[in-house]
């Protein structure tokens, strides 16, 4: 398990914080070579363990661990993997705290690293490999939430949870009563993709029930390798009623919008809100409790926040899980507040790389409600709207944006509303007339000067 020189993490950090203060945000470069050298090692590990699968229903079970694989190898073929040296180092640091107080997890082959994703997750996804999300760190209120994240995840490894699920998998799917459903909707005739689709939705709830098992488990187990730790175990409990409320939408995009993007040049128009009903619209359904309870990224945490009380002894409260004992590495907090802010903004820089400018403008729009003027919000606003133009005029805005959908949060659905809503000339003004008025302020920033040139383009077309 390597640890990639800890002690450099402060020195690094520091020279990052200018970031923190907001000058100039640039993105960090991120290693290739590194991340192809990483995805070659892991793909060894992967044939190897193609070799040991069960003989029983071989077939499904290579199909499904080569599934798992490229599941994996896309990660780092799509430089998810943040690979700047002062935060590999950091998360390597409390790794290794976790490790040293829990000698016998040294057996295990375990490599964290962060995640550019904005969804706040983490997880264990297989070959040793544990993903922390930077929109999950991003939340945490100290170091020792962030080793209790670590802990579960760790657990999710030593207990084989993936490798057991893909178990279960395989021999439901293959199971005589399986087996016979799917002969029986092979010869029916009427409704069968949705008696095909109620199968499979069955199946999928089921391995959410059993997957929630696994999180309780992995709670127990996480806390039990936190005991042995400097950190306070009562943080786990902190934690899950963070998780519980981390997917509530609180931004009232509705308002912000015409607040941002209306000028005397070129008006805010209600109509570009407007939700439009029928079979074409993008109005979409509120869904019913019980789904919106399974879409959650982390369902039934209220249950298992009552697990771990009973685990943690009697008169343990959710509120002694809010103790502030969990900075051991860094005892000031500097370092992982620093990382918290960078990670902000790589957030949104991955998501527009990734080509979802949806996701990545929604991300922004949050910046500039917290930061109002913040020149890389402003500058990457601009950006954004440029290539909604783009998209638009390509006739491609289906690849950069989602459409609304009963899974997404009002305020998002609401953003995606209104991009569907925008003619191509709305887009181009939008961008001019939002970054015009910065214009002498942030000129010497290049981003903001490109994005302000390239929307002068693209009015005068």
């Amino acid at each position: 398990m390597p640890y990639k020189r800890p002690l450099l993490a402060l020195t690094l950090l520091l020279c990052l914080s200018a970031n923190a203060q907001n000058k100039a945000f640039v993105p960090a470069v991120e290693d290739t070579v590194l991340l192809s050298h990483l995805s070659n090692n892991y793909l060894k590990l992967y044939l190897l363990e193609q070799e040991k699968l069960p003989s029983h229903n071989g077939k499904d079970y290579r199909m499904v661990y080569a599934d798992r694989w490229k599941s994996i190898k896309e990660r780092f073929d799509k430089q998810e993997l943040y690979t700047s040296e002062a935060a590999q180092a950091y998360l390597d640091a409390l790794l290794g705290e976790i490790v040293k107080a829990n000698p016998d997890l040294q057996h295990y082959s375990i490599h964290c690293y962060f995640s550019r994703s904005y969804i706040p997750n983490a997880s264990y996804i297989g070959e040793g490999i544990i993903l922390f999300n930077m929109g999950l760190f991003s939340r945490l209120a100290d170091e020792g939430q962030a080793v209790f994240v670590l802990c579960h995840e760790i657990a999710h490894c030593v207990l084989q949870h993936p490798e057991k699920s893909i178990v279960q998998y395989v021999e439901t799917m293959n199971s005589d009563a399986v087996q016979s459903e799917l002969r029986r909707l092979k010869k029916t005739e009427y409704k069968k993709n949705e008696q095909l689709e109620q199968l499979t939705k069955a199946l999928v709830f089921d391995d959410r029930r059993h997957s929630r098992y696994n999180e309780s488990e992995a709670d127990s187990f996480g806390v039990k390798l936190m005991e042995h730790t400097s950190y306070e175990p009562r943080i786990s409990l902190g934690v899950l009623a963070l998780l519980d409320t981390i997917d509530t939408d609180n931004f009232d995009i509705e308002s912000f919008l015409p607040a941002l993007f209306d000028s005397k040049e070129y008006p805010f128009k209600k109509k570009w809100l407007h939700k439009e009903t029928g079979f074409m619209g993008g109005q979409v359904e509120t869904v019913s409790r019980i789904l919106a309870d399974s879409l959650k990224t982390h369902p039934s945490c209220k249950e298992r926040i009552k697990k771990l009380q009973v685990l943690l002894g009697p008169g343990t409260g959710v509120q002694d899980g809010n103790a502030k004992t969990g900075n051991g590495i860094d005892r000031a907090g500097e370092r992982m507040k620093q990382l918290q802010d960078i990670f902000r903004y790589e957030m949104i820089e991955y998501a527009y790389r990734s080509h979802a400018y949806s996701e990545s403008l929604l991300l922004c729009l949050e910046l500039l409600k917290q930061r109002p003027g913040d020149v890389y919000g402003i500058a990457h606003t601009g950006r954004l709207m440029n290539g909604l133009f783009l998209a638009r005029k390509g006739h491609t805005l289906s690849r950069v944006t989602d459409l609304p959908s009963p899974s997404y949060p009002g305020s998002y659905n609401l953003l995606l509303q209104w991009i569907q809503n925008l003619y191509m000339e709305d887009m181009a003004s939008i961008s001019y007339n939002f970054l015009r008025p910065w214009q002498a302020k942030y000129q010497t920033y290049e981003l903001f000067r490109d994005s302000y040139e390239q929307s002068e383009r693209q009015i005068q077309q």
